[in-house]
């Protein structure tokens, strides 16, 4: 039995970062991860600075990573109507293969021990102490568990989450490609029933990342036939499918994407990133709420395992951080969302948005946060 300090399942940004604190500031940190390192993930791979000043303080440099700057917003309706417009922030693209990769190395060395390929089977809280059981029957006690195990898991039905007896109409695709594009511009494009992604990574790559709904692929039957017939509507999607390079065999996939509201503590355990609550993607901010949710429940595990709180305060006291950092960011959204994917929508939207560059400008404020 062993029993360090906390448990992080999920080897993600949120689990990686709150290894990385905790393990920085002496704390014994077991991190679960399903898979082996490195790998891909179905992610828009683009950062807002705003989590910038945080990373360096951690000894993290992205531009030494091969990071692309990004500056510009481009977005467009089905048609090809397009809006452009700066993004004040500015942000980074980086891969989550080269990112997560680089974060696990780094918590290894600060002493946080990573088990790869470990599958967790059971979370108890009994006692004021936890049970975390693996699939091949080890087992931890430790008086803290963070899930920051993504979108999606097994976990949260052993959990009776709320948000996961309800079914999700989304799934999400995700590539990298070479192709002559701006390497300082992320860009929208929308289709029927959903809307694409795509902005520089390192090693001069692009990620390109879209999301729309099972219906859309059923009705079309494979993937690649909703992209020719569906996708490719979009004059801009078009090039980027006719004149790229594909660097993937098979496209990354993920099904059953929820964007209903979560919660951030579930019978005492402290969420983090997608576990807590996901933004829709359209708002480019995922990656950075991740990275800032793990930043909030380190700070406040550190004061409970320092003796300066007890459990409740610690949980009473994420939740309201984590409200006030994301909850109306989320529903800004969840509402931005709507304006998108159907067409008639789409282009009234884009027509609209070209005459309002304040409106692009409220809309960034209210998805994104500042810089910490």
């Amino acid at each position: 039995m062993q029993k360090p300090d906390a448990v992080i399942i999920g080897g993600g940004l949120a689990g990686l970062i709150t290894a990385l604190q905790l393990s920085g500031q002496g704390k014994n940190i077991v991190l679960l991860e399903k898979k082996q390192f490195p790998f891909h993930k179905v992610c828009g791979e683009y950062i807002s600075n705003e989590v910038l000043p945080f990373l360096q303080q951690l000894g993290i440099q992205p531009q030494a990573l091969g990071a692309a700057n990004i500056h510009q917003f481009k977005l467009t309706s089905p048609s090809g109507k397009v809006l452009k417009a700066p993004l004040d922030l500015g942000g980074f693209g980086l891969s989550r293969y080269t990112l997560d990769h680089h974060l696990a190395q780094l918590a290894q060395t600060q002493g946080a021990r990573i088990w790869q390929q470990a599958t967790v089977t059971q979370v108890e809280f009994t006692q004021n102490q936890f049970m975390v059981q693996l699939a091949d029957g080890q087992e931890f006690q430790t008086p803290v568990v963070v899930g920051a195990y993504g979108k999606r898991s097994t976990l949260d039905r052993r959990l009776n989450r709320q948000f996961f007896s309800g079914r999700s109409p989304y799934l999400a695709v995700k590539y990298h490609v070479r192709k002559q594009l701006p390497k300082d511009e992320i860009a929208l494009h929308n289709f029927k029933d959903g809307y694409a992604g795509i902005s520089a990574i390192e090693d001069d790559k692009f990620c390109f990342c879209y999301l729309t709904t099972r219906q859309n692929l059923r009705q079309h039957g494979t993937i690649a036939q909703m992209e020719q017939q569906v996708l490719q509507q979009n004059p801009f999607l078009k090039d980027i499918f006719q004149n790229s390079e594909f660097l993937y065999p098979q496209p990354e996939v993920i099904n059953e994407i929820s964007f209903a509201p979560k919660s951030c503590v579930e019978n005492h355990l402290l969420m983090a990133g997608d576990t807590a609550g996901l933004i829709t993607p359209l708002c480019g901010n995922g990656m950075a709420m991740a990275i800032h949710s793990a930043q909030l429940a380190s700070e406040q595990i550190m004061t409970f395992l320092n003796g300066q709180q007890t459990r409740h305060q610690m949980e009473s006291n994420y939740t309201r951080q984590w409200q006030q950092h994301f909850g109306s960011r989320l529903r800004t959204g969840r509402l931005v969302q709507r304006l998108f994917g159907q067409p008639f929508l789409s282009e009234l939207a884009v027509s609209g948005l070209q005459r309002l560059p304040a409106a692009v400008r409220f809309i960034m404020r209210h998805t994104h946060g500042q810089p910490f």
